[in-house]
């Protein structure tokens, strides 16, 4: 029998964010595809080398903590990166509720 489904990815075009984990450097970047496992991402030329580098991307309605698995520069000095999804540890967890939290006056 053969297997009929997929995973594929469809179009996902949003801004977005990413924070990479270890250094909490920033990064303002454009989203390209988006399938449940992972997502490709259009990034600037200034965002260094962060293959294998654990992020968090924020985009429209969409937080994902994920592994950097692909990086490929393109003609125009940007990169195209992969990124596989990943489970949200506690620590991550706890570090997004802090960063977000409303600040008592």
């Amino acid at each position: 029998m053969e297997e009929r489904r997929a995973i594929g990815r469809v179009g996902y075009s949003a801004n977005a964010v990413i924070v990479v984990c270890d250094t909490q450097e920033k990064y303002f970047v454009h989203t390209e595809n988006v399938s449940p496992l992972g997502m490709g991402i259009q990034v600037p030329e200034e965002v260094p080398d962060i293959l294998g580098k654990d992020i968090i991307l924020v985009a429209d309605t969409l937080i994902m903590y994920a592994d950097v698995t692909r990086q490929e520069k393109q003609g125009d000095g940007s990169c195209i990166i992969g990124i596989s999804a990943r489970k949200f540890s506690e620590d991550v967890l706890q570090y997004l509720f802090d960063k977000i939290a409303l600040k008592e006056e």
